[in-house]
């Protein structure tokens, strides 16, 4: 059986449609996931889409924990993504995968200018022999009181309010929290030496979308252990001219050297935007204050 969609965010909708699919696969049926390498707007209007909610290396991670078999990262060119509807069912889904069942969304699109969708893959279904299962869309209502019945779990509503750094409703509606994950880099030095604050940087996922540059109560997974932590998303306009985009973090209780590990910033609830301070005295006291209620913070949310 075949599950398709863009899945981008992985979030709790998209759980309830991969749940049919392991249904499917407990009667026997391999679970394939079918799913593209990038957005079409990267394609159609490159430099206008802001960044995926997921990097394709953190989908195939989610994808293998939630049952898939097989995950089909379908390249998304000019060129396949002008071909027309009925071939890519007739030669992907049907010659290719051999799709038995095909599990998608109400408002799947596919194929050229998007007009691929439910009415199509149930036109074409008997006469190619597979069946076709569409899986409502899931209520926000249902995971965030006070949301309209008609507003449905989506990327799109993840993404806006993940740009609104309301993280506890993005971990709400997606069933985890938000998470950036890199290799430590060196920074400007200044944490230790300078501001006798330490701190780790990670380069910011190219392609993955950012919350508000900003201060995050965070939560760190380095070296096997999960540290409290505060972490700062943005450039570092104080003391960098640079654009490039990273998360600076304080571990509570680490002094280590973490440079060339892994480390994962899982972000919890935003704290205040970030700011440039005319200089490092009030960088540092501000940096101070930070830690310092982060520490407060960690202490009442201490799981």
């Amino acid at each position: 059986m075949v599950a398709i969609g863009k899945f981008d965010g992985v979030h709790l909708g998209h759980q309830k449609l991969l749940n049919r699919m392991r249904e499917w696969q407990r009667q026997g049926l391999t679970a394939v996931v079918f799913t593209f390498d990038r957005s079409p707007a990267s394609i159609f209007a490159p430099g206008t889409q802001a960044g995926e909610l997921t990097t394709c290396a953190e989908k195939r991670v989610l994808m293998e924990a939630l049952g898939a078999d097989i995950l089909l990262e379908f390249p998304m060119t000019l060129q396949t993504a002008a071909t027309p509807a009925d071939d890519f069912v007739r030669e992907v889904l049907v010659r290719q995968l051999n799709a038995a069942v095909i599990v998608a969304g109400e408002d799947l699109s596919f194929g050229h200018k998007g007009l691929g969708n439910r009415q199509l893959l149930e036109k074409m279904a008997k006469p190619f022999g597979y069946q076709v299962e569409i899986v409502d869309k899931l209520s926000a209502t249902e995971i965030l009181p006070g949301y309209d019945l008609n507003t449905a779990v989506s990327s799109t509503l993840v993404r806006e309010l993940l740009e609104e750094g309301k993280m506890k409703e993005v971990s709400a509606l997606c069933g985890r929290p938000y998470s950036v994950e890199e290799f430590v880099i060196h920074g400007k030095h200044l944490g230790g030496p300078v501001l006798h604050m330490p701190t780790i940087n990670i380069d910011w996922p190219e392609g993955k979308l950012t919350p508000p540059y900003g201060v995050y109560y965070s939560q760190t997974l380095l070296g096997g252990k999960r540290y409290a932590s505060i972490t700062n998303v943005g450039c570092k306009p104080t003391v960098a001219k640079e654009q490039k985009v990273l998360a600076e973090t304080y571990l509570y209780g680490f002094d280590g050297d973490a440079y060339g590990e892994k480390a994962e910033v899982i972000f919890y609830g935003y704290k205040r935007p970030e700011q440039k301070f005319e200089n490092l005295d009030l960088l540092r006291e501000h940096m101070r204050r930070d830690i310092e209620q982060g520490r407060a913070y960690w202490a009442a949310n201490s799981q």
